[in-house]
């Protein structure tokens, strides 16, 4: 076995007595372990991995090259926005005077963060048409929960307390009826068209006097611009609700259309999407979370506010909801956001979402006549196809996805949304050359050729990547996620 492609675990490096560090003497070998309570008291040491330095370092130095990223190549991963992080970005995250901050800290000793935070919102704010914006959500769904508290604590201020339901498009985002059922608040579904935006009349016969909002992503999970925009915003401020825009594509608008303007009241942002800071594996994310004016008051504690002399402060409204965090968000990667921001400028900014829109439709009409396209209108910044055009060959979006990996890209989104049956969802985004772009679309065209003269080759892939062609099933329902288990298992 290839040692650098494949590897082992760690544990089985470990050799008994080897050491990857020296400690000073212990100090405090004085006092018993007896004086900690046995509730807190380990029976047995850890099983820990003994290696030398040298073993660790290679041993995941080797495995980090197997880990694929928006710096190694193309990752179009549709409804993620995988852009480019600039360089830059990451170096004024890591300046000391940012990142070796408390956030106990005396406004006075830290005011340089506080105006980050401050213009950051303003920026914000000026970019989607807004009042005002909290950064104190740490990720897209903690973004839509705390949107949807700010729009329950606002009929609630008013003693209209039986508005508990959210209207939410089929086509919407998981997180979506999640995070409205989290708020507790009852999910009621609208339809789409055939042409995969909101049914209007479906939704005329949604509306009453206990509808608290409708959330609605536009451009939507099909990429594709709602224009009936007007008269949903109209019909549901007409009864009463409000609008949640989920900014998990503002990508497409950035510089071109503001959610303010349509008549949208509250949105979140995925900062980690749209304005460029990493994310994958979990994390680091952020969701802050904007209002239209008259609903400020609402927005999660605390909050930073400017004095007459021009001085930051940190203090908190007695009208608010609450708190939603430990703190005020994830400021690294907030101040990574106001880097990529003011890099850009105003002139630049307004070129973010044509370019991401230009790129997503130059594949899918490099590709339609090889997938099945089943909505063939200009997208915004993804698509979605359904399968291979040709049926015949028995290849699935699956088998597609795999054979990518083959060629070095990372595979699209699959099987999302569920509209389609293999559906095969890609965004480019803006931050990709035309020279990527054509190596992408005639790889694909490569692929859908295979499918037809050699469809096993398809079918059993991948073949040059470090594990080959797993069964997903087994691995969802099955995992094996210690060592001791797969022992266990090996040993069967």
């Amino acid at each position: 076995m290839n040692n650098r492609l494949y590897g082992n675990l760690i544990f089985e490096l470990s050799k008994e007595g080897r050491k990857a560090y020296s400690l000073p003497k212990n100090e405090f070998a004085k006092y018993s372990t007896k004086d900690i309570p046995a509730s807190l008291r380990r029976a047995k040491d850890a099983e820990m991995p003994e290696c030398d330095e040298m073993t660790v370092v290679r041993h995941y130095t080797n495995h980090s090259e197997n880990n694929f990223g928006v710096n190694n190549g193309l990752y179009p991963l549709g409804s993620c926005t995988m852009k480019y992080n600039p360089v830059i970005n990451e170096e004024v995250a890591m300046m000391p005077q940012f990142n070796n901050i408390h956030p106990s800290q005396p406004d006075c000793t830290c005011q340089g963060c506080l105006h980050v935070y401050y213009e950051l919102q303003k920026q914000l704010a000026a970019l989607t048409g807004l009042s005002e914006f909290t950064l104190n959500p740490f990720a897209g769904a903690h973004g839509e929960l705390t949107g949807l508290m700010t729009i329950r604590a606002y009929h609630m201020s008013r003693g209209d307390n039986k508005r508990t339901k959210v209207i939410i498009p089929d086509s919407a985002h998981g997180t979506n009826p999640a995070s409205a059922a989290v708020c507790g608040l009852e999910v009621v579904e609208v339809k789409s068209t055939k042409d995969g935006i909101v049914d209007v009349e479906d939704l005329k016969g949604l509306l009453d006097d206990s509808v608290a909002a409708m959330m609605m992503t536009n451009p939507n999970t099909l990429g594709l611009f709602e224009q009936q925009i007007p008269e949903i915003t109209k019909l549901v401020h007409e009864c009463g609700g409000l609008m949640y825009y989920d900014g998990a594509n503002f990508n497409p608008l950035v510089g071109v259309a503001r959610p303010g303007d349509m008549g949208f009241d509250v949105m979140h942002i995925n900062i980690h999407k749209t304005f460029s800071t990493p994310h994958g594996g979990g994390g680091p994310g952020s969701g802050p979370v904007g209002v239209r004016a008259g609903l400020e008051q609402f927005l999660p504690n605390p909050r930073v506010r400017k004095d007459a002399e021009g001085k930051y402060h940190v203090d908190c409204d007695e009208h608010s909801l609450g708190f939603v965090s430990g703190w005020m968000g994830n400021f690294l990667v907030y101040l990574r956001c106001y880097v990529y921001i003011l890099t850009l400028g105003k002139e630049n900014v307004k070129m973010v979402g044509p370019l991401a829109v230009l790129n997503a439709n130059y594949i899918k009409e490099s590709l339609k006549d090889v997938y099945e396209l089943p909505i063939d209108v200009l997208c915004k910044h993804e698509f979605v196809f359904d399968g291979l055009k040709d049926k015949s060959t028995g290849v699935t979006t699956m088998d597609v996805a795999k054979r990518l990996l083959d060629y070095g890209y990372h595979a699209p989104t699959i099987y999302f949304p569920l509209l389609f049956h293999e559906s095969f969802m890609i965004e480019p985004t803006e931050t990709e050359s035309k020279d990527t772009i054509d190596g992408f679309i005639g790889v694909l065209r490569k692929i859908a050729e295979e499918a037809k003269t050699n469809p096993d080759i398809v079918k059993s892939a991948p073949h040059d990547t470090p594990i080959g062609r797993v069964d997903d099933v087994l691995a969802a329902m099955n995992p094996v996620v210690t060592y001791r288990q797969l022992i266990a298992e090996n040993n069967q």
